[in-house]
């Protein structure tokens, strides 16, 4: 019994020191005895010694075995090896406050004085009429008749049928007041049938006569409500919380289109600098909102700043050098309808702007997230190695990117494609023209930006997480 309790009590000595060296059959059969061990203890191997950094207490501490494991989670864990980056990291932290904090506040003084404090709206010099819904009854394809008129002998052989619709207005100023309108059967007109539900216009003349409404489009609401539901479920199921955040700075990012940009622009403020100003708030709100308040967000938002401004640059530079005017279809449309001038030119720049700043959000986190994630694997990467990595990462991004910035404006800018193809003259005519000039433009200097992005982000990610303590990454 005797022997078995004194055993019992050495027994978690015992399988320390046999496991951290090896299994040593001598040291078992002498642990029974108190005073021998002290002996034996300091004729084991050196392994143990950095465990015992005081040897005046082993014979104190002899029988208190516990601060032996110390070591292992000393000695795997990476709080002493990166203990001092801390300080580093919070210099880092100050810097990026240093950084950001004017950029913030030169965006919110921007937006403060380009906004038109104080301005009536800016209304089109054309009477556009009062949208009123109305569904179509039934639909009858003949000869372009006046109200009251009939058709006598054949119609001419060049005549032109038009489409008589009966509809019931289901709002505006006579709900419910049926009504006949006969609309020419054009190539562009839109093919209306019985049930649909359209859009008229009222010029605001007498109910009872058809002249004072005319049709214009179909009704949308529905189907566009449905679609932005189902995106609203997918985000929110995939990314839940953050998907959620996601949501609501897209949100955030429409409200400071419809109510600075568009106000802005149409009061007759700078185009290009609305552009950065809005460009900017939509930036901070978007990635801070999204993916927090962190250092990795904050070089995301350096590295876009960055990125605009080099396609801002570069949009400006050959933009002049190309004699480009901006003045395209619906640029002097624009123009008609306000009755006044506008600086096209900073248009087509603002365009450019806003259009790569989604594409450049997507490059900086993406590279961001690669870079610490790189650095969670392998703490013991320096700034250098995590760059050189996460480049190769962005390599392939940049092809994906760059395609898809390509694909977007050509799709957009796919009907003057055709159209400027119909004309028949060579490729470099087709290319020179404005509207295509245009959208080359937007979409090299958009490009450039993005790969730009991406070595400009990755380094600054680098620096900065190569300096943060372990703790913060996890």
């Amino acid at each position: 019994m005797n022997r078995r309790d004194i055993s019992d009590d050495d027994t978690g000595p015992i399988r320390r020191v046999t496991d951290t060296p090896s299994d040593r059959s001598p040291g078992t059969s002498r642990t029974p005895r108190r005073t021998p061990p002290e002996g034996t203890r300091r004729a084991r191997p050196p392994a143990q010694r950095p465990r015992q950094a005081e040897p005046g207490r082993r014979r104190a501490a002899e029988p208190e075995p516990e601060p032996k494991p110390e070591p292992k989670p000393a000695g795997h864990g990476h709080s002493h090896g990166h203990g001092p980056a801390a300080p580093a990291s919070h210099r880092v932290r100050k810097l990026l406050m240093w950084l950001l904090i004017p950029l913030a506040v030169a965006t919110v003084a921007g937006m403060v004085l380009l906004y038109p404090w104080g301005k009536d709206p800016a209304k089109s010099v054309f009477p556009q009429g009062t949208p009123v819904n109305a569904t179509i009854s039934t639909t009858i394809t003949g000869p372009c008749l006046a109200e009251g008129q009939v058709q006598v002998g054949e119609p001419p052989p060049d005549a032109k049928p038009c489409l008589t619709s009966a509809l019931t207005m289901t709002d505006g100023p006579a709900v419910g007041k049926p009504l006949k309108l006969t609309l020419p059967i054009e190539p562009s007109t839109p093919r209306f049938a019985a049930g649909d539900k359209v859009v008229l216009s009222y010029n605001g003349g007498d109910v009872a006569d058809p002249a004072s409404f005319q049709i214009v489009d179909f009704q949308r609401g529905m189907p566009l409500l449905l679609l932005a539901g189902l995106f609203a479920l997918a985000v929110i199921v995939l990314g839940r919380w953050q998907g959620l955040a996601a949501l609501i700075a897209l949100g955030l990012s429409f409200l400071i289109l419809a109510l600075f940009v568009l106000p802005s622009i149409l009061a007759g403020e700078s185009p290009l600098l609305v552009a950065i100003a809005g460009a900017g708030a939509i930036m901070f709100i978007a990635l801070y909102l999204t993916h927090g308040l962190s250092a990795r967000t904050s070089v995301a938002v350096l590295g876009t700043l960055v990125s605009l401004v080099l396609i801002g640059v570069l949009s400006a530079i050959f933009s002049a050098a190309a004699s480009l005017t901006g003045l395209d279809d619906s640029t002097s449309q624009l123009i008609g309808s306000l009755g006044h001038g506008i600086d096209a030119r900073g248009l087509l720049l603002a365009g450019v702007v806003i259009g790569a700043l989604g594409v450049l959000d997507d490059v900086t986190v993406t590279q961001t997230s690669a870079v610490w994630e790189l650095r969670r694997a392998n703490p013991s990467l320096g700034w250098r190695e995590l760059y050189g990595a996460g480049l190769r990462i962005g390599r392939d991004h940049v092809g994906s990117a760059v395609n898809t910035l390509v694909m977007a404006y050509a799709g957009a800018a796919l009907p003057v494609l055709l159209y400027t193809s119909l004309s028949g003259v060579g490729l470099g005519s087709i290319l020179g023209a404005e509207d295509i000039a245009q959208e080359i433009v937007r979409t090299l200097a958009g490009s450039v930006g993005i790969v730009a992005a991406v070595p400009v982000t990755t380094v600054l990610a680098a620096l900065i997480a190569s300096r943060e303590p372990q703790e913060p990454l996890s």
